[in-house]
């Protein structure tokens, strides 16, 4: 054994150990390995770091900023809602996602699938005061269990197809092999095995693989807020679409922690509001519930705050506008008058939504409410209304709510345009991936679906730096010749044992590599070991492909294997653990069904 073998392989148990031990964040591990690789001389510096310009990397950032659009149009939370609606049940919303992205990744890459669904799961996790890491990692299993079922469900199996066809240029192949191989695979040949295989791990991501998901505490903390409640009051104009719906179709009945107190309608009061009630033009909705719901609530397009009548802001003016809570002060001259008397639009541009008052049931219309000093207010405000006001001594606190911007609904049709024509250039070949993805971001900036500035803010830099980095550590191993000498030794060993079981152990050692260097470097690198062990054994070479595009995609015990599982690590709060409990009963379980499946499909 070399020294770069026994340096790549001291390098990488460290890497390993920092990961499960949590003692760093993923990219600090990865990045770090990869120099510390460079400066061993394992790898030269260009091969550390090409990563950075990996064309799945760049598509991978291109797309938080056309998953960013479509969270500011609006699109994502009307799909959210569509998706997972009122659910409130982890495994109907594990049932759900599986029945959405299962079959949007075997036709639509992977990347962009779970880099759209991310978003909507937060949300949905922060309505019902989930944690997070109880649907993303599945979300990521789904996605590469439905790109199995297709030649263009994955780039994996587009590698190994691309490999087949080129085979007479690098292998001495017997002609009747030769021919087979140029032919590729079919669009669904892999299907044959790949829609089982799915299935199966869909039912263990959904009995026994929701059983060991991680409960992050801290990440519901993070997705939550102060549990303040708020008494507020919502105007239901005229184009509102909520007019003609009862108050169960308008959804407005399971809001988390938000209770319709009664609505006003011409002077009459409804209370208590009975679920089949019908919402008119015109309607006052009394609401009383803490800020996240109310957040929503404001971006229902014709649904405003009702405590100030005269406040009237125009759709465009609409956009600047957000929510921010102040605390009014014992020397405020709004101490002692009501709501209706403090004339908010003329003292501070400002309307008032909702009140707070601590320890107290505010039972009052909200016009009425007569401000003491540390009332809470919730305000409807332009931009720079914190800027101006953080020392205004009218006010203890003043303090912006994080997500109240309104969506640019006006925009929500351009959005939508440019994400189905990004879809039908990177499913039809028109495009590269990383072109059309970067053109779709381009678009959404330049269409005003989204700010620059916000563009800017909406990549995941340490997501992106962890799988750049992760990249070059792949490159020592492909340059120490540490898989190849493994997957060798493997076929010496199992080839006297007959086709099944040689078939099994390469199997299992292209898992192990893709957890180490990627999908598609093990999809390349075990590729001519996989033709060597078919012609040795005089069988079919066809089962033994098949199988290495599937083991090749089957990274589940790992972050490192797929871009899918990197673009959920951190949202998700897992640890590299987390994948090893849940991932890699999984990955012997498919690994099983695999053996047997295959043969049968495709005899040796």
């Amino acid at each position: 054994m070399d020294w770069e073998t026994v340096t790549t392989i001291v390098v990488l148990a460290f890497g390993l150990v920092g990961l499960l031990a949590n003692l760093a964040p993923p990219d600090v591990v990865f990045l770090g390995t990869a120099v510390l690789l460079a400066a061993c001389g394992v790898i030269t510096v260009s091969e550390a770091f090409r990563g950075f310009a990996n064309p799945g990397v760049l598509t991978v950032g291109a797309l938080f900023v056309v998953a960013a659009g479509l969270r500011e149009t609006g699109v994502l939370s009307y799909l959210g809602r569509r998706l997972l609606g009122t659910v409130r049940s982890e495994r109907r919303a594990l049932l759900r996602l599986a029945l959405a992205v299962l079959p949007a990744s075997a036709f639509v890459n992977n990347t962009p699938v779970v880099s759209l669904t991310v978003p909507m799961v937060l949300e949905w996790c922060r309505r019902w005061h989930i944690s997070p890491s109880r649907l993303l990692l599945p979300v990521s299993y789904f996605a590469i269990l439905g790109g199995i079922c297709t030649l263009i469900g994955t780039s994996t199996n587009l590698i190994v197809d691309g490999l087949m066809r080129r085979a007479g240029d690098s292998h001495q192949l017997p002609q009747a092999v030769l021919g087979e191989m140029e032919r590729g695979m079919g669009l669904f040949e892999i299907t044959w095995v790949g829609v089982p295989l799915a299935l199966l791990g869909t039912i263990y991501l959904l009995t026994i693989g929701v059983r060991l998901l991680p409960r992050r505490k801290e990440l519901m903390e993070q997705l939550g807020e102060q549990r303040r409640e708020y008494l507020v009051e919502m105007l239901v104009e005229p184009h509102c679409h909520l007019v003609g719906s009862t108050v169960e179709e308008a959804g407005l009945r399971h809001l988390p922690g938000l209770f319709l107190i009664e609505i006003e309608r011409e002077g009459k009061i409804i209370a208590p509001v009975s679920p089949d009630e019908t919402i008119r033009a015109g309607d006052r909705l009394v609401f009383t519930g803490i800020v996240s719901t109310i957040v929503d609530l404001e971006k229902i397009p014709g649904l405003t705050p009702a405590a100030d009548s005269s406040y009237v802001v125009t759709p465009q003016a609409q956009r600047g506008r957000r929510l921010c809570e102040v605390v009014v002060s014992p020397t405020s001259p709004l101490v002692g008058l009501t709501i209706r008397e403090a004339n908010f639009r003329a003292l501070y541009n400002a309307a008032v939504v909702a009140v707070h008052r601590s320890g107290e049931r505010i039972r009052a219309k909200i016009g009425d409410i007569v401000l003491r000093p540390g009332d809470t207010l919730l305000l409807q405000v332009g931009a720079g209304f914190s800027r101006a006001h953080r020392n205004n001594p009218d006010f203890y606190l003043v303090s912006d709510v994080a997500g109240s911007r309104p969506f640019r609904y006006d925009r929500t049709a351009h959005a939508l345009a440019v994400f189905a024509l990004m879809v039908i250039a990177m499913t039809t070949g028109l495009l590269p991936p990383v072109l059309a993805a970067f053109l779709a971001a381009g678009a959404m900036v330049a269409l005003r679906c989204i700010s620059l500035t916000d563009a800017r803010y909406s990549v995941d830099w340490q997501m992106l730096v962890a799988v750049a980095a992760a990249l070059g550590v792949a490159a020592a191993l492909e340059q120490s010749h540490l898989a190849h000498r493994a997957a060798t030794a493997v076929v010496s060993v199992t080839s006297q044992l007959g086709p099944r079981v040689t078939l099994a152990a390469l199997y299992a050692l292209t898992v192990v590599a893709t957890e180490l260097i990627t999908n598609t470097a093990a999809a390349a690198l075990m590729f001519p070991i996989y033709v060597h062990a078919a012609l040795e054994l005089g069988v079919d070479v066809k089962p033994f492909l098949i199988a290495l595009a599937v083991a090749a995609s089957a990274s589940f015990a790992s972050p490192v294997g797929y871009q899918t599982n990197m673009i959920v690590y951190g949202p998700g709060g897992y640890k590299f653990r987390d994948f090893l409990i849940v991932g890699l009963p999984l990955n012997v379980l498919l690994w099983l069904a695999a053996v047997v499946l295959i043969p049968m499909i495709w005899p040796f």
